[in-house]
């Protein structure tokens, strides 16, 4: 064997990330810098007249901010803006994925608030001030007096978010207030120790939470509460800060929340109109969404998380409810990098054969045209309209129209079918959205801002429109002013059947053009909603002898489809000037509470802007730091062991991260120590992901120990004084081989889930061998030791020194859905090579396929793979172990020799310079979230799964080849056996199994991985 096993190790597949997603940079954009008095905006918009309106925005929100948090920024903040959500979905700024429902993220090292311009008006304003309350709770938190970054892990995620929302909505929210209306109504009102549970959503409790606290002991409350929080924890500041203890607060929180809903809430029993179509116990999830119903009248589209891990597309028969197929899944659309599903819905073409949705592609949102079948016929963009959403199919089939964002910009396209040309229909600062046709194809109604946005009075709110598609002149409708308005569709008689929250709950109206006159259809206790108040909700038909409604109802919890006749619904006249949002407040129980965050909220827009010269350019400058810092370390002081008598070492090591203020430069440093100073290794690395390709350099000094020891045997030593003396000896072998690397690596994303990567490394390998005499009298007790450095042939050992050069690339997919412990849902796949040569020449080859098949609780999973080294030098090094319990269980080191002698085999079969591995998996998960587990439970996450693994291990296919090494035999080990993987808290996943080694008269053995499931 010419090298020491440790080499060995170091010569594996060159690729950290083995598998995972991606998160491709379609775009490289030109960001500007703008400064405001306390802002610092990387922004790239060519839209001047809104850059100004966002930095005003930005300094109102920092004034209302500090009247209630009063704290003061040192230094500018930094604030990134992102054209649309998709440029959004690929920064730099934030690692990880970050998924179409996310509207803004802080992040806490450099406060950077980074957010995309949203679909409306209303919604960019409120996620602005949403971050930059999180900027103020990093800076009050990290750099407070008696605070650090570690306090922030005492303040639970439903205090944060809710305060963000508190902060930026007010009391006045009928979406929140929906939600806690269900609760009352259902007889759930969680107490406060309740919604640490992931169950209560932290935005909607959190928020309803704070706006109790400021209702009852003022505004001024909020920040000696959340700081008190962050130092000693929520038990002990309800003592300090508020005067009651945890218990005493909760019961008041729930005492005002029934107390103020209960009244609005009759005999409390919804009241339901139709019949269920797809609810949780209909053929569909905990949330079906965004019905459609197809124009013939046969097929309804629905949106549903009803298989666990995607929001999928889903056909339903009209009639009865049934669901017919999904016609598009997240796990296999796998050209497509999302489906925007938050706050649109499908259209249908006239003739009720094709269907279409908005999805992103590439870094831009895309139309996705298919069959009833659910096959692609068609996919998109809109020339120069890289954001849309709502498409809306023409009467005539020839266009479809959309709302789109352009240049922080909300206005109406329509795209002709045919030739793909894009016409714009409106062209303000308003926010027009979810347009609908009338069922001649003359009209189109749709949602906008302008009245509100024009009036220049608090929030912005949504009035609806009618657009004459022959002259494209406007018609706003003007009632319910100060309530939203939303979802506008046309019925089959000319009518449009709207949502509105005019009296703080959310209902369904229809609205005659020909008289004027609005009627209330539905009077829910909870409402009609999709993921939020800006989802479409509702599709009605418009076929006069097909009398069908579609509507999703909030209840319980859940969002239901419901199908309805038009004499099944309410028929009560409402006065246009009807507004009343009382029910849509959330509960103060003090009157005389000091109420600064909603008064200030009332005046934001009669606040002043900067003056002209208040914006000022500068030049982009990275602004290189730190971004991360982490590790430890300590002196260890041990007696007897080893080396006997006492014997010191360190132990230690950091982590650092920098980065610029994109993120698109990093670099990477580390230091440990463990042992002596011989043992200090260090590795950089610099990245850079400016581009779509991603590529970086590593230089790296990595020293790795191992031992050997003899048995004590018995000998003499000289004293000093010239006598000798019988002691016991024994000699340890201290053994460090250090790697000298420098590397480059590059990557490229096709998509989310498909990448090329490639790389080169050169490396030098040197050595050092320590030798340990110690000396014991004949009673035990230690008497001392000499040290003594060996050059590696005087101490027996052949150890490579030299260089070795290596070249990879690979291919990587990964679509794959992680559940409790493992993959439960979609594929993973790799094929790589790495080419090894200088001192040693050979290379690797990896063949690695898998593929999991979920059906509700169970997973099939199955696993394909082939590691191995060829060439010259492909068997010089430590062979690979098949028994290692990743590949093949039941084979430990301990028993595999009795296992397979008995049977008459060898553990040779067990070790090769190749391996070939098959597996096969029935999955179910035991405890752990209710909707995916057996046994619900929150803090223990179980796995159980029957397992069948199968593989082998030769050196050569060469039958005249050298006998010591292993022909290749089609003569593969197996076992079966079944195990539990446990996920310690998403830090480690234990899998105690047992195994029956497929032979003869051999029993199970235990055994235990410390791996995720593959």
């Amino acid at each position: 064997m010419t090298s020491l096993f440790l080499l060995a190790m170091w010569v594996v597949p060159a690729n950290a990330q083995y598998f995972g997603r991606n998160k491709p940079k379609y775009e490289n954009h030109d960001f500007k810098v703008v400064q405001t008095p306390h802002f610092e905006i990387y922004q790239y918009l060519d839209n001047p007249e809104l850059l100004e309106t966002l930095a005003n925005q930005a300094e109102h929100w920092y004034l209302l901010h500090q009247a209630v948090l009063a704290d003061t920024f040192t230094s500018k903040n930094p604030l990134l803006i992102y054209n649309d959500h998709p440029d959004f979905q690929q920064t730099n700024a934030v690692g990880g994925e970050i998924g179409v429902g996310t509207g803004g993220v802080t992040e806490g090292l450099k406060n950077r608030v980074i957010l995309p311009v949203a679909m409306s008006n209303a919604q960019t304003k409120h996620v602005l001030g949403h971050e930059l309350v999180h900027a103020f709770q990093y800076h009050m938190i990290i750099d407070g007096d008696s605070t650090s970054i570690r306090n922030l892990g005492n303040l639970p995620l439903w205090m944060i978010e809710g305060l963000a929302e508190y902060m930026s909505i007010g009391r006045v929210d009928a979406n929140t207030s929906l939600w806690m209306r269900d609760a009352v109504l259902n007889d759930k009102v969680p107490r406060i120790r309740d919604l640490y549970n992931p169950e209560f959503f932290p935005y909607r409790w959190g928020q309803a939470f704070w706006a109790f606290i400021a209702g009852w002991k003022g505004d001024g409350v909020i920040r000696p509460f959340f700081v008190s929080t962050a130092k000693y924890g929520f038990d002990k500041a309800c003592k300090d800060v508020l005067g009651v203890t945890e218990k005493e607060l909760s019961k008041l929180w729930v005492d005002a929340i029934k107390g103020y809903y209960g009244p609005y809430l009759g005999d409390k029993k919804e009241r339901f109109i139709g019949r269920p179509f797809v609810t949780d116990e209909k053929g569909g999830g905990r949330l079906n969404i965004a019905p459609v119903l197809s124009p013939n009248g046969q097929y309804v589209l629905f949106l549903s998380e009803k298989d666990l891990f995607s929001i999928d597309v889903f056909l339903a028969d009209a009639v009865n409810g049934d669901i017919i197929r999904k016609v598009h899944s997240g796990t296999k659309g796998g050209h497509l990098d999302d489906l925007s599903f938050i706050e649109s819905a499908g259209t249908w073409s006239p003739d009720s054969k094709e269907f279409a949705f908005v999805a992103v592609k590439d870094g831009s949102n895309v139309l996705v045209i298919k069959d009833l079948k659910g096959k692609t016929k068609e996919t998109f963009g809109l020339e120069g309209v890289p954001a849309f959403s709502n498409p809306a199919w023409s009467p005539d089939g020839k266009s479809i129209v959309v709302a789109g964002l352009v240049n922080g910009q909300v206005d109406l396209f329509q795209v002709t079918l045919k030739n793909k040309k894009v016409e714009r229909l409106t062209n303000d600062k308003y926010s027009e959205m979810e347009p609908s046709w009338s069922p001649d194809g003359s009209q189109l109604v749709y949602a906008t801002d302008k009245l509100s946005f024009e009036k220049n009075a608090g929030e912005w709110t949504f009035n609806l429109a009618i657009m004459d598609m022959g002259t494209h002149q406007v018609q706003d409708l003007d009632f319910f002013y100060g309530a939203d308005n939303l979802n506008p569709l046309f019925d089959a008689q000319g009518n449009i059947i709207f949502l509105s929250d005019r009296d703080g709950f959310r209902n369904m109206y229809s609205y005659e053009p020909a008289t004027g006159k609005i009627f209330q259809m539905t009077d829910f206790l909870t409402g009609i909603s999709g993921i939020t108040p800006y989802a479409p909700a509702i599709s009605v038909s418009v076929k006069e002898n097909r009398d069908r409604l579609f509507f999703t109802h909030y209840f319980n919890g859940r969002h239901n489809i419901y199908k309805a006749k038009s004499e099944d619904f309410l028929h009560r006249e409402v006065a246009p000037d009807s507004v009343d949002l009382t029910a849509a407040t959330l509960p103060r129980i003090n009157k005389q509470a000091p109420n600064v965050v909603d008064v200030n909220l009332s005046n934001m827009d009669k606040l002043e802007n900067m003056p002209a010269t208040g914006l000022k350019k500068v030049p982009y400058k990275p602004k290189f730091k730190l971004d991360y810092i982490g590790g430890g370390g300590g002196i260890g002081i041990g007696t007897g062991g080893m080396f006997g008598g006492a014997t010191t070492g360190l132990s230690g090591g950091v982590d650092m991260v920098f980065g610029d203020m994109l993120g698109d430069h990093q670099l990477y440093t580390s230091l440990f120590l463990n042992g002596e100073i011989y043992d200090f290794g260090g590795a950089v690395a610099y990245l850079n992901r400016k581009h779509r390709i991603n590529w970086g350099v590593g230089l790296s000094h990595m020293p790795l120990q191992s031992g050997r020891f003899s048995p004590v045997f018995l000998d003499t030593l000289q004293l000093n004084n010239g006598e000798t003396v019988d002691v016991y000896h024994s000699v340890t072998d201290i053994i460090r081989i250090f790697q000298e690397k420098v590397d480059v690596f590059a990557q490229y994303p096709f998509s989310k889930n498909l990448r090329v990567e490639a790389g080169a490394s050169l490396s030098y390998y040197s050595n050092r061998v320590d030798r340990y005499d110690q000396y014991y009298s004949l009673n035990g007790s230690y008497i001392g030791q000499d040290k003594t450095r060996l050059d590696p042939d005087e101490a027996g050992l052949n150890l490579f020194k030299g260089t070795l050069a290596s070249v990879n690339a690979g291919l990587v997919g990964d679509n794959s859905y992680f559940g409790i412990a493992s993959p439960v849902k979609g594929y993973r796949f790799r094929v790589s090579g790495e080419r090894y040569f200088g001192d040693f020449d050979f290379y690797n080859l990896t063949l690695d396929g898998r593929k999991y098949f979920f059906a509700k609780p169970f997973t099939l999973a199955a696993r394909a793979m082939h590691y191995g080294r060829y060439g010259r030098d492909a068997n010089s090094f430590y062979p690979l172990y098949l028994g290692y319990p990743w590949y093949v269980r039941g084979y430990e080191f301990g028993n595999a020799s009795e296992i397979l002698q008995q049977n008459k085999r060898s553990l040779n079969e067990l070790f090769g310079s190749k391996i070939a591995v098959s597996n096969v998996e029935l999955r179910v998960p035991f405890t752990g979230p209710e909707q995916l587990a057996l046994i619900k439970s929150k803090f223990f996450l179980t796995e159980l799964s029957v397992f069948l693994d199968g593989g082998l291990a030769w050196d050569t296919f060469d039958k005249n080849a050298d006998s010591s090494l292993r022909q290749f035999d089609l003569n593969p080990l197996f076992s079966a056996g079944v195990s539990m993987r446990i996920n310690l808290f998403g830090a480690l996943v234990l899998e105690p199994y047992y195994a029956w080694p497929l032979l003869k008269d051999t029993k199970g053995t235990f055994g235990l991985n410390i791996v995720p499931g593959w």
